[in-house]
């Protein structure tokens, strides 16, 4: 008895090196490597930059005052900060959060390491979010105009830590962005293909936490050069509210 063969359905024909994408998965995946992207550059170089900056203040309220200036003084300051800091900041952040809102958090489930360092990663991004929306809007838009009174810059700052609250949070805040960011640069060197195999990964890790406890250092250093200065006077004259002004 003669039966009729399943006709075979044609496979489609797809170029050769492209691998097929399902829905939506093309577009998340390149908002992801962007976002892992920023997190490196520019951001990441905007974070060692700052910190460098900031052990100035370890030097006193000259030399702190001097680099303020220098950095208010490069030509197109404005666009630089907008385009290379501001608007990855707000990019990275904001996907960040709608990262952080997707994800599951399973380290009681799984409590192997890796998620215990995924899940430390994750939240210490949220801390240093809001760090850097404190920290911005007081330095940068309330009190004394720094870009045109950059010598008061050292007083400002101090001013905040005249609130033991304060001086908390900020320690919290440069701790949650040093391991932040260093633990994101291991993620990067894996996602990217940096570091392959589990014993490259291992060493990048040390590194990474190496890397961590240099910057945690450098921000301590540059808490205590405010904190053991005498207070500085704030000008008068220069302590009127901030004017939107470029």
């Amino acid at each position: 008895m003669a039966s009729t063969a399943n006709p075979v359905a044609p496979v489609p024909k797809i170029k050769p090196g492209v691998a097929p994408l399902r829905a939506h998965e093309g577009t998340s995946f390149l908002l992801r490597r962007l976002h892992s992207l920023s997190g490196v550059v520019p951001i990441g170089a905007f974070l060692l930059e700052h910190f460098i900056s900031n052990a100035e203040a370890f030097k006193g309220p000259a030399a702190y005052g001097k680099q303020v200036e220098f950095l208010n003084s490069l030509p197109f300051v404005f666009l630089l900060e907008l385009f290379f800091i501001w608007i990855p900041i707000a990019y990275h952040g904001l996907y960040g959060l709608w990262i952080w809102y997707q994800g599951d958090t399973n380290v009681a489930s799984y409590p192997w390491t890796g998620n215990w360092l995924y899940t430390l990663h994750r939240w210490t991004g949220i801390v240093s979010l809001v760090f850097i929306v404190q920290h911005t809007y007081f330095l940068r838009f309330t009190g004394v105009h720094l870009p045109t009174h950059p010598m008061q810059s050292f007083a400002k700052v101090q001013a905040e830590f005249q609130n033991p609250w304060m001086i908390a949070f900020y320690a919290i805040g440069i701790v949650a962005a040093c391991w932040h960011f260093s633990y994101g640069l291991w993620l990067f060197a894996a996602k990217w293909g940096i570091t392959t195999g589990e014993a490259a990964r291992r060493g990048f890790l040390l590194v990474c936490l190496a890397l961590a406890i240099v910057l945690v250092a450098i921000g301590a250093a540059s808490m205590y050069g405010f904190l053991k200065t005498p207070p500085q006077p704030l000008d008068s004259n220069a302590s009127e509210n901030i004017v939107m002004r470029q």
